[in-house]
Protein backbone atom coordinates (compact mmCIF):
# COMPACT_ATOMS: atom_id res chain seq x y z
CA UNK A 1 0.00 0.00 0.00
CA UNK A 2 1.26 3.48 -0.85
CA UNK A 3 2.38 5.50 2.17
CA UNK A 4 1.37 9.11 2.51
CA UNK A 5 4.12 11.69 2.00
CA UNK A 6 5.44 13.22 5.21
CA UNK A 7 4.81 16.94 5.04
CA UNK A 8 5.76 17.87 8.60
CA UNK A 9 7.10 16.16 11.65
CA UNK A 10 4.58 15.48 14.40
CA UNK A 11 6.27 18.14 16.55
CA UNK A 12 5.95 20.70 13.78
CA UNK A 13 2.27 19.96 13.22
CA UNK A 14 1.55 20.25 16.95
CA UNK A 15 3.46 23.50 17.26
CA UNK A 16 1.84 24.90 14.14
CA UNK A 17 -1.60 24.03 15.47
CA UNK A 18 -0.94 25.83 18.74
CA UNK A 19 0.49 28.94 17.11
CA UNK A 20 -2.18 28.97 14.39
CA UNK A 21 -5.11 29.02 16.81
CA UNK A 22 -4.69 32.69 17.70
CA UNK A 23 -3.94 33.61 14.10
CA UNK A 24 -7.00 31.76 12.79
CA UNK A 25 -9.26 33.23 15.46
CA UNK A 26 -8.55 36.67 14.06
CA UNK A 27 -8.59 35.68 10.41
CA UNK A 28 -11.90 37.38 9.63
CA UNK A 29 -10.80 40.71 11.04
CA UNK A 30 -7.47 40.52 9.24
CA UNK A 31 -9.17 39.57 5.99
CA UNK A 32 -11.65 42.42 6.32
CA UNK A 33 -8.79 44.88 6.57
CA UNK A 34 -6.88 43.29 3.70
CA UNK A 35 -9.93 43.46 1.46
CA UNK A 36 -9.71 47.22 1.62
CA UNK A 37 -5.95 47.71 1.64
CA UNK A 38 -4.47 44.82 -0.37
CA UNK A 39 -4.63 43.92 -4.02
CA UNK A 40 -6.17 40.55 -5.02
CA UNK A 41 -2.65 39.27 -5.73
CA UNK A 42 -1.45 40.28 -2.27
CA UNK A 43 -4.55 38.78 -0.65
CA UNK A 44 -3.79 35.53 -2.46
CA UNK A 45 -0.14 35.41 -1.45
CA UNK A 46 -1.13 35.87 2.22
CA UNK A 47 -2.82 32.48 2.11
CA UNK A 48 0.42 30.62 1.44
CA UNK A 49 1.38 28.40 4.38
CA UNK A 50 -1.93 29.04 6.14
CA UNK A 51 -2.59 26.34 8.75
CA UNK A 52 -6.16 25.28 9.48
CA UNK A 53 -6.26 23.92 13.04
CA UNK A 54 -7.94 20.71 14.14
CA UNK A 55 -10.83 22.48 15.82
CA UNK A 56 -11.83 24.25 12.59
CA UNK A 57 -12.54 20.88 10.92
CA UNK A 58 -15.65 19.07 12.13
CA UNK A 59 -14.22 15.54 11.80
CA UNK A 60 -11.01 13.95 13.11
CA UNK A 61 -7.83 15.21 11.41
CA UNK A 62 -4.48 16.65 12.43
CA UNK A 63 -5.32 19.95 10.78
CA UNK A 64 -4.64 21.16 7.26
CA UNK A 65 -1.86 23.14 5.66
CA UNK A 66 -1.85 25.31 2.52
CA UNK A 67 1.16 24.39 0.40
CA UNK A 68 0.70 26.96 -2.36
CA UNK A 69 -1.43 29.97 -3.21
CA UNK A 70 -1.02 30.92 -6.86
CA UNK A 71 -2.49 34.06 -8.38
CA UNK A 72 -3.80 33.43 -11.90
CA UNK A 73 -4.57 36.40 -14.11
CA UNK A 74 -7.34 36.49 -16.68
CA UNK A 75 -4.65 36.80 -19.37
CA UNK A 76 -2.77 33.65 -18.33
CA UNK A 77 -2.51 31.34 -21.38
CA UNK A 78 -5.21 28.62 -21.54
CA UNK A 79 -7.04 30.10 -18.55
CA UNK A 80 -10.80 30.00 -19.12
CA UNK A 81 -11.68 31.00 -15.56
CA UNK A 82 -10.95 34.70 -15.25
CA UNK A 83 -8.82 36.07 -12.42
CA UNK A 84 -8.54 33.84 -9.36
CA UNK A 85 -6.32 32.47 -6.61
CA UNK A 86 -5.60 28.71 -6.72
CA UNK A 87 -4.99 27.36 -3.22
CA UNK A 88 -3.62 23.84 -2.84
CA UNK A 89 -2.79 21.91 0.28
CA UNK A 90 -3.12 18.81 2.40
CA UNK A 91 -5.49 17.71 5.14
CA UNK A 92 -3.35 15.74 7.57
CA UNK A 93 -4.96 12.52 8.82
CA UNK A 94 -5.70 11.77 12.46
CA UNK A 95 -3.83 8.46 12.18
CA UNK A 96 -0.13 8.48 11.37
CA UNK A 97 -0.44 5.54 8.96
CA UNK A 98 -3.24 7.05 6.84
CA UNK A 99 -2.71 9.03 3.62
CA UNK A 100 -2.98 12.79 3.42
CA UNK A 101 -5.98 14.30 1.64
CA UNK A 102 -5.06 16.74 -1.13
CA UNK A 103 -7.43 19.65 -1.77
CA UNK A 104 -7.76 22.66 -4.04
CA UNK A 105 -9.82 25.80 -3.45
CA UNK A 106 -10.15 28.43 -6.20
CA UNK A 107 -11.00 31.97 -5.10
CA UNK A 108 -12.28 34.29 -7.87
CA UNK A 109 -11.46 37.98 -7.64
CA UNK A 110 -15.05 38.73 -8.69
CA UNK A 111 -16.82 36.54 -6.17
CA UNK A 112 -20.59 35.99 -6.23
CA UNK A 113 -20.61 35.01 -2.51
CA UNK A 114 -21.30 31.36 -3.34
CA UNK A 115 -19.24 28.18 -3.28
CA UNK A 116 -19.42 24.97 -5.31
CA UNK A 117 -17.79 21.72 -4.23
CA UNK A 118 -17.18 19.15 -6.96
CA UNK A 119 -17.10 15.37 -6.57
CA UNK A 120 -14.74 12.72 -7.87
CA UNK A 121 -15.20 9.48 -9.76
CA UNK A 122 -14.53 5.76 -9.45
CA UNK A 123 -12.48 5.16 -6.31
CA UNK A 124 -11.37 8.82 -6.25
CA UNK A 125 -7.58 9.01 -5.83
CA UNK A 126 -7.06 11.99 -8.16
CA UNK A 127 -7.31 15.65 -7.19
CA UNK A 128 -10.52 17.33 -8.32
CA UNK A 129 -9.21 20.79 -9.16
CA UNK A 130 -12.53 22.61 -9.61
CA UNK A 131 -11.23 24.36 -12.72
CA UNK A 132 -13.58 22.79 -15.25
CA UNK A 133 -17.28 22.29 -15.78
CA UNK A 134 -19.64 21.03 -13.08
CA UNK A 135 -21.23 17.67 -13.74
CA UNK A 136 -22.90 17.56 -17.16
CA UNK A 137 -22.69 21.27 -17.92
CA UNK A 138 -22.43 22.08 -21.65
CA UNK A 139 -19.16 23.51 -22.90
CA UNK A 140 -20.96 26.57 -24.27
CA UNK A 141 -21.46 28.19 -20.86
CA UNK A 142 -18.85 29.69 -18.49
CA UNK A 143 -17.23 27.44 -15.94
CA UNK A 144 -18.52 27.87 -12.37
CA UNK A 145 -15.26 29.59 -11.41
CA UNK A 146 -15.57 32.02 -14.31
CA UNK A 147 -19.18 32.66 -13.23
CA UNK A 148 -17.94 33.83 -9.82
CA UNK A 149 -18.23 30.72 -7.65
CA UNK A 150 -15.51 29.63 -5.25
CA UNK A 151 -14.83 26.09 -6.48
CA UNK A 152 -13.22 23.26 -4.56
CA UNK A 153 -12.44 19.57 -4.60
CA UNK A 154 -10.17 16.92 -3.16
CA UNK A 155 -8.72 13.51 -4.00
CA UNK A 156 -11.11 11.75 -1.60
CA UNK A 157 -8.37 11.08 0.94
CA UNK A 158 -5.83 8.99 -0.98
CA UNK A 159 -3.92 8.59 -4.24
CA UNK A 160 -4.63 5.74 -6.63
CA UNK A 161 -4.14 4.52 -10.16
CA UNK A 162 -6.95 5.30 -12.63
CA UNK A 163 -9.93 2.97 -12.47
CA UNK A 164 -10.43 0.77 -9.44
CA UNK A 165 -7.23 0.84 -7.42
CA UNK A 166 -8.69 -0.36 -4.13
CA UNK A 167 -5.46 -0.55 -2.14
CA UNK A 168 -6.51 2.44 -0.04
CA UNK A 169 -9.29 0.28 1.43
CA UNK A 170 -6.77 -1.59 3.56
CA UNK A 171 -6.45 1.52 5.76
CA UNK A 172 -9.37 2.32 8.08
CA UNK A 173 -9.14 6.12 7.94
CA UNK A 174 -8.63 6.17 4.16
CA UNK A 175 -11.70 3.98 3.74
CA UNK A 176 -13.78 6.22 5.98
CA UNK A 177 -12.61 9.28 4.05
CA UNK A 178 -13.59 7.73 0.73
CA UNK A 179 -16.84 6.33 2.08
CA UNK A 180 -18.26 9.43 3.74
CA UNK A 181 -15.83 11.77 5.53
CA UNK A 182 -13.83 13.51 2.77
CA UNK A 183 -16.86 15.61 1.78
CA UNK A 184 -17.10 17.30 5.18
CA UNK A 185 -13.36 17.63 5.76
CA UNK A 186 -12.85 19.35 2.41
CA UNK A 187 -15.84 21.61 3.02
CA UNK A 188 -14.58 22.77 6.41
CA UNK A 189 -11.05 23.49 5.21
CA UNK A 190 -12.46 25.45 2.28
CA UNK A 191 -14.65 27.46 4.65
CA UNK A 192 -11.59 28.47 6.64
CA UNK A 193 -9.76 29.53 3.48
CA UNK A 194 -12.75 31.45 2.13
CA UNK A 195 -13.11 33.35 5.40
CA UNK A 196 -9.41 34.14 5.45
CA UNK A 197 -9.59 35.52 1.89
CA UNK A 198 -12.91 37.39 1.86
CA UNK A 199 -13.63 37.94 5.56
CA UNK A 200 -16.99 36.17 5.36
CA UNK A 201 -18.49 32.74 4.73
CA UNK A 202 -20.24 31.91 1.45
CA UNK A 203 -23.90 32.86 1.35
CA UNK A 204 -24.68 29.62 -0.52
CA UNK A 205 -22.78 26.33 -0.60
CA UNK A 206 -23.54 23.74 -3.30
CA UNK A 207 -22.23 20.30 -4.30
CA UNK A 208 -22.30 18.74 -7.78
CA UNK A 209 -20.96 15.35 -8.82
CA UNK A 210 -21.31 12.42 -11.19
CA UNK A 211 -21.07 8.71 -10.30
CA UNK A 212 -18.91 8.57 -7.12
CA UNK A 213 -19.24 12.34 -7.13
CA UNK A 214 -23.01 11.85 -7.19
CA UNK A 215 -22.62 9.62 -4.15
CA UNK A 216 -20.66 12.40 -2.49
CA UNK A 217 -23.38 14.90 -3.40
CA UNK A 218 -25.95 12.75 -1.59
CA UNK A 219 -23.54 12.40 1.34
CA UNK A 220 -23.42 16.21 1.47
CA UNK A 221 -27.21 16.45 1.58
CA UNK A 222 -27.93 13.52 3.88
CA UNK A 223 -24.97 13.44 6.27
CA UNK A 224 -23.98 17.12 6.37
CA UNK A 225 -27.26 18.91 5.77
CA UNK A 226 -26.32 22.01 7.78
CA UNK A 227 -23.37 22.70 5.45
CA UNK A 228 -25.11 22.71 2.08
CA UNK A 229 -27.98 24.54 0.38
CA UNK A 230 -28.36 22.29 -2.64
CA UNK A 231 -26.80 19.39 -4.54
CA UNK A 232 -26.87 17.85 -8.01
CA UNK A 233 -26.28 14.09 -8.12
CA UNK A 234 -25.85 12.70 -11.63
CA UNK A 235 -25.98 8.87 -11.92
CA UNK A 236 -24.91 8.55 -8.26
CA UNK A 237 -23.01 5.55 -6.89
CA UNK A 238 -24.81 6.10 -3.60
CA UNK A 239 -24.64 2.45 -2.47
CA UNK A 240 -21.08 1.47 -3.33
CA UNK A 241 -21.09 -1.79 -1.36
CA UNK A 242 -24.29 -3.17 -2.87
CA UNK A 243 -23.51 -1.69 -6.29
CA UNK A 244 -20.19 -3.49 -6.41
CA UNK A 245 -21.71 -6.75 -5.19
CA UNK A 246 -24.25 -6.39 -8.01
CA UNK A 247 -21.34 -5.72 -10.36
CA UNK A 248 -19.54 -8.82 -9.09
CA UNK A 249 -22.73 -10.81 -9.67
CA UNK A 250 -22.63 -9.71 -13.30
CA UNK A 251 -18.98 -10.73 -13.41
CA UNK A 252 -19.86 -14.16 -12.06
CA UNK A 253 -22.51 -14.50 -14.76
CA UNK A 254 -19.87 -13.86 -17.42
CA UNK A 255 -16.95 -15.76 -15.92
CA UNK A 256 -18.63 -18.67 -14.12
CA UNK A 257 -18.22 -22.24 -15.42
CA UNK A 258 -14.89 -21.41 -16.96
CA UNK A 259 -16.23 -18.47 -18.90
CA UNK A 260 -19.01 -20.37 -20.68
CA UNK A 261 -21.34 -17.41 -20.14
CA UNK A 262 -18.94 -14.76 -21.42
CA UNK A 263 -20.43 -12.63 -24.20
CA UNK A 264 -17.83 -11.30 -26.59
CA UNK A 265 -18.14 -7.85 -28.24
CA UNK A 266 -19.70 -9.26 -31.43
CA UNK A 267 -22.36 -11.18 -29.50
CA UNK A 268 -22.98 -8.16 -27.27
CA UNK A 269 -23.65 -6.10 -30.37
CA UNK A 270 -25.91 -8.82 -31.75
CA UNK A 271 -28.00 -8.66 -28.57
CA UNK A 272 -28.17 -4.89 -28.20
CA UNK A 273 -28.88 -4.37 -31.90
CA UNK A 274 -31.86 -6.72 -31.50
CA UNK A 275 -33.09 -4.64 -28.56
CA UNK A 276 -32.84 -1.42 -30.55
CA UNK A 277 -34.55 -2.95 -33.59
CA UNK A 278 -37.54 -3.93 -31.43
CA UNK A 279 -37.71 -0.81 -29.24
CA UNK A 280 -36.26 2.25 -30.98
CA UNK A 281 -39.50 3.39 -32.59
CA UNK A 282 -41.70 2.89 -29.52
CA UNK A 283 -41.26 6.56 -28.56
CA UNK A 284 -42.37 7.72 -32.00
CA UNK A 285 -38.89 8.34 -33.43
CA UNK A 286 -36.38 6.04 -35.14
CA UNK A 287 -33.26 7.82 -33.92
CA UNK A 288 -31.05 5.36 -32.04
CA UNK A 289 -32.60 6.34 -28.70
CA UNK A 290 -35.09 4.20 -26.79
CA UNK A 291 -37.39 6.46 -24.79
CA UNK A 292 -40.27 4.13 -23.94
CA UNK A 293 -38.64 1.72 -21.48
CA UNK A 294 -41.89 0.12 -20.29
CA UNK A 295 -42.89 -0.53 -23.87
CA UNK A 296 -39.47 -2.00 -24.56
CA UNK A 297 -39.78 -4.36 -21.60
CA UNK A 298 -42.94 -5.73 -23.19
CA UNK A 299 -41.54 -5.84 -26.74
CA UNK A 300 -38.17 -7.39 -25.94
CA UNK A 301 -37.28 -9.46 -22.87
CA UNK A 302 -35.50 -12.64 -21.89
CA UNK A 303 -38.16 -14.75 -23.55
CA UNK A 304 -37.53 -12.86 -26.79
CA UNK A 305 -33.82 -13.59 -26.42
CA UNK A 306 -34.52 -17.30 -26.04
CA UNK A 307 -36.91 -17.47 -28.98
CA UNK A 308 -34.95 -15.35 -31.46
CA UNK A 309 -31.24 -15.43 -30.58
CA UNK A 310 -30.63 -18.95 -29.22
CA UNK A 311 -28.08 -21.09 -31.03
CA UNK A 312 -29.30 -24.42 -32.41
CA UNK A 313 -29.31 -26.99 -29.61
CA UNK A 314 -28.10 -24.29 -27.23
CA UNK A 315 -24.42 -24.80 -28.05
CA UNK A 316 -22.14 -21.96 -29.12
CA UNK A 317 -21.87 -21.98 -32.91
CA UNK A 318 -20.45 -18.49 -33.47
CA UNK A 319 -21.25 -14.80 -33.29
CA UNK A 320 -24.70 -14.99 -34.89
CA UNK A 321 -26.41 -16.51 -31.84
CA UNK A 322 -26.21 -17.00 -28.07
CA UNK A 323 -25.61 -20.31 -26.33
CA UNK A 324 -27.74 -21.46 -23.40
CA UNK A 325 -24.92 -20.51 -21.04
CA UNK A 326 -24.76 -17.01 -22.55
CA UNK A 327 -28.53 -16.59 -22.39
CA UNK A 328 -28.38 -17.61 -18.72
CA UNK A 329 -25.77 -14.87 -18.21
CA UNK A 330 -28.04 -12.33 -19.92
CA UNK A 331 -30.93 -13.36 -17.68
CA UNK A 332 -28.80 -13.06 -14.55
CA UNK A 333 -27.52 -9.61 -15.52
CA UNK A 334 -31.00 -8.39 -16.47
CA UNK A 335 -32.54 -9.58 -13.17
CA UNK A 336 -32.35 -8.12 -9.64
CA UNK A 337 -29.54 -9.35 -7.37
CA UNK A 338 -30.13 -10.21 -3.72
CA UNK A 339 -27.15 -10.72 -1.38
CA UNK A 340 -29.32 -12.49 1.21
CA UNK A 341 -29.58 -9.64 3.72
CA UNK A 342 -30.03 -5.88 3.85
CA UNK A 343 -27.08 -3.55 3.26
CA UNK A 344 -27.78 -0.02 4.54
CA UNK A 345 -31.45 -0.95 4.48
CA UNK A 346 -31.45 -2.18 0.86
CA UNK A 347 -32.08 -5.88 0.21
CA UNK A 348 -31.98 -5.90 -3.59
CA UNK A 349 -29.79 -4.42 -6.29
CA UNK A 350 -31.93 -3.69 -9.37
CA UNK A 351 -31.49 -5.14 -12.84
CA UNK A 352 -29.00 -3.81 -15.35
CA UNK A 353 -30.47 -2.19 -18.47
CA UNK A 354 -28.97 -4.73 -20.89
CA UNK A 355 -32.36 -5.38 -22.52
CA UNK A 356 -33.42 -1.71 -22.51
CA UNK A 357 -30.93 0.00 -24.81
CA UNK A 358 -27.63 0.00 -22.92
CA UNK A 359 -24.84 -1.05 -25.25
CA UNK A 360 -22.40 -2.61 -22.75
CA UNK A 361 -19.55 -1.88 -25.14
CA UNK A 362 -17.81 1.25 -23.86
CA UNK A 363 -14.72 0.75 -21.68
CA UNK A 364 -14.84 -3.03 -22.25
CA UNK A 365 -17.91 -3.43 -20.05
CA UNK A 366 -17.96 -7.17 -20.72
CA UNK A 367 -14.24 -7.35 -21.42
CA UNK A 368 -12.33 -8.85 -24.32
CA UNK A 369 -11.40 -12.20 -22.78
CA UNK A 370 -13.47 -14.96 -21.15
CA UNK A 371 -11.33 -15.44 -18.04
CA UNK A 372 -10.34 -12.53 -15.76
CA UNK A 373 -6.71 -11.71 -15.15
CA UNK A 374 -5.03 -11.58 -11.76
CA UNK A 375 -4.64 -8.73 -11.15
CA UNK A 376 -7.52 -7.55 -13.36
CA UNK A 377 -6.76 -5.36 -16.36
CA UNK A 378 -8.78 -3.30 -18.83
CA UNK A 379 -9.26 -6.49 -20.87
CA UNK A 380 -11.49 -7.83 -18.10
CA UNK A 381 -15.17 -6.98 -17.66
CA UNK A 382 -15.41 -3.55 -16.05
CA UNK A 383 -18.24 -4.63 -13.76
CA UNK A 384 -16.14 -7.54 -12.51
CA UNK A 385 -13.16 -5.25 -11.90
CA UNK A 386 -15.21 -2.95 -9.67
CA UNK A 387 -16.69 -5.83 -7.69
CA UNK A 388 -13.37 -7.64 -7.38
CA UNK A 389 -11.57 -4.55 -6.04
CA UNK A 390 -14.15 -4.01 -3.28
CA UNK A 391 -14.07 -7.71 -2.43
CA UNK A 392 -10.28 -7.90 -2.25
CA UNK A 393 -9.38 -4.61 -0.56
CA UNK A 394 -12.42 -3.61 1.46
CA UNK A 395 -14.47 -6.69 2.39
CA UNK A 396 -11.89 -9.48 2.76
CA UNK A 397 -8.83 -7.19 2.85
CA UNK A 398 -6.98 -10.00 1.15
CA UNK A 399 -5.48 -8.84 -2.19
CA UNK A 400 -4.97 -12.44 -3.33
CA UNK A 401 -8.58 -13.46 -2.68
CA UNK A 402 -10.44 -14.98 -5.64
CA UNK A 403 -13.39 -12.62 -5.98
CA UNK A 404 -15.37 -15.13 -8.03
CA UNK A 405 -15.65 -17.29 -4.89
CA UNK A 406 -16.97 -14.52 -2.66
CA UNK A 407 -20.34 -15.08 -0.98
CA UNK A 408 -21.66 -12.12 1.07
CA UNK A 409 -23.49 -14.36 3.55
CA UNK A 410 -20.11 -15.74 4.66
CA UNK A 411 -19.06 -12.20 5.65
CA UNK A 412 -22.40 -10.66 6.53
CA UNK A 413 -21.15 -8.51 9.43
CA UNK A 414 -18.20 -7.07 7.50
CA UNK A 415 -20.35 -6.45 4.41
CA UNK A 416 -22.94 -4.58 6.45
CA UNK A 417 -20.16 -2.61 8.16
CA UNK A 418 -18.89 -1.62 4.72
CA UNK A 419 -22.42 -0.54 3.83
CA UNK A 420 -22.51 1.73 6.87
CA UNK A 421 -19.29 3.36 5.65
CA UNK A 422 -19.79 3.59 1.89
CA UNK A 423 -23.58 3.53 1.31
CA UNK A 424 -25.85 6.51 1.94
CA UNK A 425 -28.98 4.56 0.99
CA UNK A 426 -30.95 4.90 4.22
CA UNK A 427 -29.56 8.13 5.67
CA UNK A 428 -32.53 10.41 6.43
CA UNK A 429 -33.10 13.38 4.10
CA UNK A 430 -35.63 15.09 6.39
CA UNK A 431 -33.02 17.43 7.99
CA UNK A 432 -31.98 18.62 4.53
CA UNK A 433 -35.59 19.15 3.47
CA UNK A 434 -36.37 20.98 6.73
CA UNK A 435 -33.53 23.48 6.27
CA UNK A 436 -34.72 24.23 2.73
CA UNK A 437 -32.09 22.23 0.86
CA UNK A 438 -32.74 21.18 -2.75
CA UNK A 439 -31.69 18.07 -4.71
CA UNK A 440 -31.54 17.44 -8.44
CA UNK A 441 -31.14 13.74 -9.33
CA UNK A 442 -30.40 12.49 -12.84
CA UNK A 443 -29.73 9.14 -14.48
CA UNK A 444 -29.50 7.95 -18.07
CA UNK A 445 -31.51 4.96 -19.32
CA UNK A 446 -28.52 3.35 -21.06
CA UNK A 447 -26.02 3.53 -18.19
CA UNK A 448 -24.13 0.23 -18.29
CA UNK A 449 -21.98 0.92 -15.23
CA UNK A 450 -24.59 2.07 -12.70
CA UNK A 451 -28.03 0.88 -13.71
CA UNK A 452 -30.64 3.67 -13.82
CA UNK A 453 -32.98 1.43 -11.83
CA UNK A 454 -30.62 1.92 -8.89
CA UNK A 455 -31.41 5.65 -8.72
CA UNK A 456 -35.09 4.91 -9.31
CA UNK A 457 -34.91 2.67 -6.22
CA UNK A 458 -33.30 5.48 -4.19
CA UNK A 459 -35.90 8.00 -5.31
CA UNK A 460 -38.83 5.68 -4.61
CA UNK A 461 -37.44 4.72 -1.21
CA UNK A 462 -37.20 8.32 -0.04
CA UNK A 463 -40.47 9.31 -1.67
CA UNK A 464 -42.17 6.63 0.42
CA UNK A 465 -40.51 8.05 3.55
CA UNK A 466 -41.11 11.73 2.74
CA UNK A 467 -44.56 11.41 1.23
CA UNK A 468 -45.36 12.69 -2.24
CA UNK A 469 -45.74 16.35 -1.28
CA UNK A 470 -42.68 16.30 0.97
CA UNK A 471 -40.49 14.75 -1.71
CA UNK A 472 -41.73 17.08 -4.41
CA UNK A 473 -40.89 20.07 -2.23
CA UNK A 474 -37.13 19.49 -2.44
CA UNK A 475 -36.24 16.78 -5.00
CA UNK A 476 -36.41 16.77 -8.81
CA UNK A 477 -35.54 13.52 -10.60
CA UNK A 478 -34.81 13.16 -14.32
CA UNK A 479 -34.32 9.91 -16.27
CA UNK A 480 -32.74 10.70 -19.64
CA UNK A 481 -33.12 8.32 -22.62
CA UNK A 482 -29.92 7.59 -24.52
CA UNK A 483 -27.53 8.81 -21.83
CA UNK A 484 -25.00 6.30 -20.51
CA UNK A 485 -22.25 6.86 -17.94
CA UNK A 486 -21.15 10.26 -19.23
CA UNK A 487 -21.51 9.38 -22.92
CA UNK A 488 -24.10 7.64 -25.08
CA UNK A 489 -26.30 7.96 -28.15
CA UNK A 490 -27.64 11.12 -26.54
CA UNK A 491 -24.78 12.56 -24.50
CA UNK A 492 -27.02 14.85 -22.47
CA UNK A 493 -25.58 18.14 -21.21
CA UNK A 494 -27.57 20.58 -19.06
CA UNK A 495 -26.87 23.45 -16.70
CA UNK A 496 -27.68 21.79 -13.38
CA UNK A 497 -25.93 24.52 -11.39
CA UNK A 498 -28.13 27.26 -12.85
CA UNK A 499 -31.30 25.23 -12.25
CA UNK A 500 -30.26 24.46 -8.68
CA UNK A 501 -29.22 28.01 -7.84
CA UNK A 502 -32.46 29.44 -9.22
CA UNK A 503 -34.47 26.95 -7.16
CA UNK A 504 -32.58 27.74 -3.95
CA UNK A 505 -32.59 31.50 -4.44
CA UNK A 506 -36.12 32.05 -5.77
CA UNK A 507 -38.01 28.93 -4.75
CA UNK A 508 -38.76 28.29 -8.44
CA UNK A 509 -38.53 24.52 -8.79
CA UNK A 510 -37.30 23.22 -12.14
CA UNK A 511 -39.79 21.41 -14.34
CA UNK A 512 -38.99 19.97 -17.74
CA UNK A 513 -35.44 20.98 -18.70
CA UNK A 514 -33.79 20.94 -22.10
CA UNK A 515 -30.56 19.03 -22.66
CA UNK A 516 -28.17 19.42 -25.59
CA UNK A 517 -26.29 16.53 -27.17
CA UNK A 518 -22.60 16.74 -26.31
CA UNK A 519 -21.49 14.25 -28.95
CA UNK A 520 -19.04 15.68 -31.47
CA UNK A 521 -20.87 17.19 -34.42
CA UNK A 522 -24.31 16.70 -32.85
CA UNK A 523 -26.86 19.50 -32.97
CA UNK A 524 -29.92 18.14 -31.24
CA UNK A 525 -31.82 18.91 -28.09
CA UNK A 526 -34.25 16.83 -26.05
CA UNK A 527 -36.54 17.52 -23.12
CA UNK A 528 -35.44 16.13 -19.76
CA UNK A 529 -38.70 14.91 -18.26
CA UNK A 530 -39.51 14.64 -14.59
CA UNK A 531 -39.69 10.98 -13.58
CA UNK A 532 -41.67 8.89 -14.43
CA UNK A 533 -42.41 10.81 -17.66
CA UNK A 534 -40.40 10.25 -20.84
CA UNK A 535 -40.14 12.21 -24.14
CA UNK A 536 -42.44 11.12 -26.98
CA UNK A 537 -41.94 12.49 -30.51
CA UNK A 538 -44.99 14.40 -31.78
CA UNK A 539 -44.64 12.98 -35.27
CA UNK A 540 -43.88 16.27 -37.02
CA UNK A 541 -40.82 18.49 -37.20
CA UNK A 542 -37.19 17.63 -36.67
CA UNK A 543 -36.35 14.83 -34.25
CA UNK A 544 -33.33 16.94 -33.30
CA UNK A 545 -35.51 19.67 -31.75
CA UNK A 546 -36.78 19.30 -28.18
CA UNK A 547 -39.83 21.39 -29.10
CA UNK A 548 -41.17 18.45 -31.11
CA UNK A 549 -41.33 16.13 -28.09
CA UNK A 550 -43.71 16.05 -25.15
CA UNK A 551 -43.29 14.42 -21.75
CA UNK A 552 -45.70 11.53 -21.26
CA UNK A 553 -46.14 8.67 -18.79
CA UNK A 554 -47.65 6.08 -21.13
Amino acid sequence: MKQRPVIHSAAFVKAAALSAAALYAGASAIADASAQTRSPQEACSRLANLFVPVWAIGLPTSGAVVQSATFVTAETPNNQNGEYCAVKGLIVPASADAPNMEFQVNLPTSWNSKALQLGGGGYDGTLVTGLGMAGLQPASIPTPLKAGYVTLGSDGGHKGAPGFDGTFGMNDEALLNFGKLSVKKTHDVAMAIVKARYGTAPRRFYFIGNSQGGHEALDAAARYSSDYDGVVANYPAYNVTLLHLGSLNAGKALYGNGGAGWINPAKTRLLTDAVHKACDGLDGAQDGIIGNIAGCNAAFNIETVKSTLRCANGTDTGDTCLSDAQIAAVEKIASPYRPGFAIAGMEEFPRWSLLEGARFEGRSTFGTRPVPGNPPTSADALLYNAGAATTKYILTRNPSFDALTFEPTAMKERTQESGNIMDVTDVDLIPFRTKGGKIILLHGTTDDFITPHNTVAYYNRHRALQGEAGMDSFVRFYVVPGLSHGFGAFNAKYDGLAALDKWVESGSAPGTLVAVDGNQGASRTRPMCLYPAWPRYSGTGSVDDAANFSCVTQ
